[in-house]
């Protein structure tokens, strides 16, 4: 069976995914700083189910329609307000650290991001689509050599409309993960370019995160600056996140 393995840098990339046939593919979608490692943050700290959604509006219908659920989001970094949510504060920004099993067991929360959530939704249409971070790396890799699916897309949030140097790494680490599988097959230089850049950084990837666009954003800030070493623990949980149709992310244990 043939076999590919491609990555993509940018919103304009994903953009067009729902127009491709996934029918075959398995999705991973990397916002390591931060949409995904919160999702898988909150998962493991007893959430039922994240509801990526793309705006601010659809993130507030789904308020209106259950009242129960957590609003969690940002817009350039920051916790979403009323003064940008029609008079309503968000409960939850985008820092795995407000994630707490206190604020999430039980919970249904329902996330909109600058890139992430975005990200998400455009796989859709695939065979399954996987929610990443460096937080569970391992796991994702073990599950997509045990099932082989024929094409793995690896999908990078990016930063704005750019790539974000952390999801690149993270990329670079599953492609290395998956090469003695993937590496005789349809490999796309995406995938050669990531691979690449996680070796060459591999050995200190806080020093990596430190040169990136969002990384030094965080590390600016003392409120946020321990969302990076926490967004890049390697494998700190050994469960799967997965998107399933009816649009939740939730736990595959």
């Amino acid at each position: 069976m043939k076999t590919c393995l491609e990555v993509l840098f940018t919103p304009a990339d994903f953009a067009v995914l729902p127009r491709r046939d996934l029918g075959r593919t398995a999705c991973v979608v990397f916002d390591v700083f931060r949409a995904t490692s919160s999702m898988l943050t909150a998962l493991a700290h007893g959430a039922r189910a994240i509801h990526p959604v793309a705006g601010i509006p659809e993130a507030l219908a789904a308020r209106a329609r259950q009242p129960d659920v957590l609003l969690a989001g940002e817009r350039n970094g920051l916790r979403i307000r009323a003064a940008q949510a029609g008079g309503i504060d968000f409960d939850l920004g985008n820092s795995p650290r407000e994630f707490t099993p206190e604020r999430v067991r039980g919970r249904t929360i329902v996330m909109t991001t600058t890139n992430g959530t975005r990200a998400l939704q455009s796989c859709r249409g695939a065979a399954q689509v996987l929610a990443g971070g460096f937080l569970n790396l391992q796991r994702i890799a073990s599950h997509l050599r045990q099932q082989h699916p024929e094409e793995v897309l690896v999908v990078c949030s990016g930063t704005f409309e750019q790539p974000a140097f952390e999801d690149v790494l993270a990329a670079g680490a599953l492609c290395e993960r998956l090469w003695s599988d993937y590496g005789d097959g349809d490999v796309s230089d995406g995938a050669q370019i990531a691979r690449q850049v996680y070796g060459s950084n591999r050995a200190d990837l806080m020093a990596a995160a430190s040169m990136a666009r969002n990384g030094r954003r965080l590390l600016a800030q003392p409120d946020l600056r321990d969302d990076v070493p926490a967004c890049l623990q390697m494998d700190r949980w050994s469960f799967l996140a997965g998107l399933e149709a009816d649009g939740t992310v939730r736990r595959w244990d």
